[in-house]
């Protein structure tokens, strides 16, 4: 009897440090925007939707326009404060454009189309750096950190929002699974 009890425990504890490791690797997905999309006039303000959500390295960002209507450029700080597509870091412009946040920091992005810019229709986003104490700081970096494009995805579903909900309903799907083999190892053992 002592032996199962140890090895119920010692699967316990394996259980526990797994569902601890799923929850720090875990990556979101967020669109730009949230419900709205990358478009002039947001239900919700860019600067609004930046600060509700927190963003760290390796998650990704969606930028949902309709092909050729829009672009989405990648610019420097000076670039985004004077709404200057001469220069663009990156251009975005496949209607769902894919962005993982390879580093920490602040990126800026701006439309690339006519004067939607100076309209309101840029974004800045900080990404957190891996040590949360250090999260403040980012706000100070001068340059974006190098980052990574590709080509165009297959649209998100209408209700889809910022990447929280995916996370919570993954983790909570993990912990189910999980518990589920915990339970029926335990009863076996």
């Amino acid at each position: 009897m002592e032996s199962l009890l140890s090895q119920s425990y010692f699967f316990l504890i394996f259980w526990v440090f797994f569902m601890c490791c799923s929850l720090c690797e875990a990556n979101y997905t967020f669109y730009a925007g949230g419900k709205s999309g990358w478009v002039l006039n947001p239900s919700e303000s860019y600067v609004h939707w930046a600060e509700r959500n927190r963003f760290q390295v390796n998650d990704t960002i969606i930028f949902k326009f309709k092909l050729g209507s829009n672009s989405v450029l990648l610019v420097d700080k000076d670039d985004y404060n004077n709404c200057n597509k001469d220069n663009p870091i990156l251009e975005l412009e496949h209607g769902n454009s894919k962005f993982r946040f390879d580093g920490s920091g602040p990126f800026y992005f701006i439309s690339g189309h006519e004067d939607n810019c100076e309209k309101g229709q840029k974004l800045m986003i900080v990404v957190l750096s891996p040590n949360h104490h250090k999260a403040h700081k980012a706000h100070e970096a001068l340059s974006p950190a190098p980052v990574e494009s590709t080509g165009p995805v297959s649209p998100a579903p209408a209700s889809a929002t910022s990447g929280a909900p995916g996370f919570i309903g993954g983790f909570f799907s993990w912990s189910f699974i999980s518990s589920i083999i915990a339970v029926y190892f335990c009863i076996l053992v």
